[in-house]
């Protein structure tokens, strides 16, 4: 009798080793599937530009991945830090949706409650056309603006790959104003970044970008 108890608990052992201990509250189904939804389905679907992560069994084997791109910032490919000038359709992750992530991972990636996710994203709706060009004006290290001028985004030119580089705006107020940050530049994702609103500089602004030698920005001119 005691060495059929024995054997009871020591199954039971082998049963309670071969499932994943969770150390957290936060699941798939409840909170990372919605950030997964609204920061990077639009690329990680079926049929997307990368591989899908809209279901529990297709992210849960890339959660360690997941947990390091966006530490390091890589994902979502936004490349502009958050906050930093005020930039339409900013796709990169809040520091409190980096923790969620993070701790998720950490907590052992549990799936959670099914009946929980939310409705699934469509991706049959393509993105309205934007103006992406205009006149430039090239910043590669300090500028002085002659005359009033309406700047609608900016983009890289030339920047150093790996390279992270601040563009601020100082008017003859005294009033700075952040335009952009860009963090860990990657050519391949190299894209135009909007201002929520078409942003008006006044004569004698002085432009300037920081550090100075890792290479130029350029404004984007309204037409």
């Amino acid at each position: 009798m005691r060495f059929a108890a024995v054997l009871f608990i020591v199954g039971a052992g082998f049963v309670v080793s071969a499932h994943d201990v969770f150390s957290t509250k936060i699941t798939y189904s409840r909170e990372i599937s919605r950030l997964i939804y609204k920061r990077c389905a639009s690329c990680h679907h079926e049929g997307g530009s990368s591989f899908s992560l809209t279901t529990f069994e297709q992210a849960r084997p890339w959660a360690k991945a997941i947990k390091e791109e966006v530490l390091e910032r890589r994902m979502p490919p936004f490349g502009a830090v958050k906050g930093f000038g005020d930039l339409r359709d900013d796709r990169a992750l809040t520091q409190e949706e980096i923790h969620l992530i993070a701790d998720w991972v950490e907590g052992g990636s549990p799936e959670g409650d099914p009946a929980l996710l939310p409705q699934h994203p469509k991706f049959d709706q393509p993105e309205p056309a934007q103006q992406t060009s205009g006149p430039e004006l090239i910043v590669d290290g300090s500028i002085t603006l002659k005359h009033a001028s309406i700047f609608i985004g900016v983009h890289a030119k030339g920047l150093l790959e790996g390279s992270s580089v601040k563009l601020v705006a100082a008017r003859p107020s005294g009033e700075i104003t952040p335009l952009i940050w860009l963090y860990d530049y990657k050519p391949k994702f190299d894209r135009m970044y909007r201002f929520n609103e078409p942003l008006l500089l006044p004569t004698g602004t002085k432009i300037e970008e920081y550090p100075r030698d890792k290479g130029a920005l350029a404004l984007i001119e309204m037409p």
